[in-house]
């Protein structure tokens, strides 16, 4: 599809007018802050929101307080767009880990659009089958690989949304994305730090230095990138408009 100039989410500008104008009257410019809570595990989400900047964390909460990071969205994707397949309890907590702006939509109006349009359909089924590429690997990632190696990966697909490399990011804010305890978090920045793969840590900011950082990482950086890219770049084919908005 051609991406609709002026839109500045990706999944959003894949869509041609006349499918966009079924969704237009209904989406409104949010700021996106830092460190709020978009979507809460075991509550219903109201609303679809779809990055223009900035960068979301999916989280599992567990039963005794941990947590872990699942996927990251930016301005390729959407957050709430399981919605399509039926009012029910979020499994995942979405907390914004670099602040930004997004387009919001609420999901009742944005599923009689996706029930009259073939192209958002086409386009939440792509999004969605990314987002569960990710989650198949970062499960993978998450059991075999150590620590430093899935430190260097989120960095690095935070740092690919931002495009920016000083990253707004707490040593609290590494663990719960981790997994692991503060403590460990700090050893390996300490390791990080002195192969040069991160410059400084100062007052809630991670300065990092990327080819360092990709050296650090582990292969599932890549392989999610080019997995999600693939997906993309393979399945946006143009959608016909006949039978649309009819």
């Amino acid at each position: 599809m051609t991406r609709a100039s002026g839109i500045r989410n990706h999944l959003l500008a894949t869509l041609r007018p006349a499918h966009l104008d079924l969704l237009a009257p209904g989406l409104e410019t949010v700021s996106l802050d830092q460190d709020d809570v978009l979507a809460r595990a075991g509550e219903v989400s109201e609303h679809l929101i779809f990055p223009h900047s900035g960068a979301i964390s999916l989280m599992i909460d567990m039963a005794n307080g941990q947590t872990v990071a699942t996927a990251i969205v930016g301005r390729e994707g959407a957050v709430g767009s399981i919605s399509v397949l039926g009012r029910s309890p979020s499994a995942i907590t979405a907390i914004v880990r670099a602040a930004g702006t997004a387009s919001r939509i609420a999901a009742p109006r944005f599923n009689a659009a996706f029930s009259r349009s073939p192209a958002i359909r086409h386009a939440i089924q792509i999004h969605l089958n990314a987002t569960l590429t990710q989650f198949q690997l970062s499960a993978a990632c998450n059991a075999l690989h150590p620590v430093e190696a899935r430190m260097a990966r989120w960095l690095l697909h935070l740092r690919d949304r931002i495009d920016h490399d000083v990253l707004p990011l707490t040593q609290e804010t590494l663990s719960q994305i981790l997994g692991v305890r503060r403590t460990t978090v700090t050893l390996v920045m300490r390791n990080l730090r002195a192969s040069g793969a991160i410059r400084s840590e100062r007052r809630g900011q991670i300065e990092i230095d990327r080819s360092g950082l990709a050296a650090a990482a582990c292969e599932c950086h890549d392989s999610i990138r080019l997995e999600v890219e693939g997906i993309f770049s393979t399945k946006t084919a143009p959608i016909s408009l006949s039978g649309c908005c009819e």
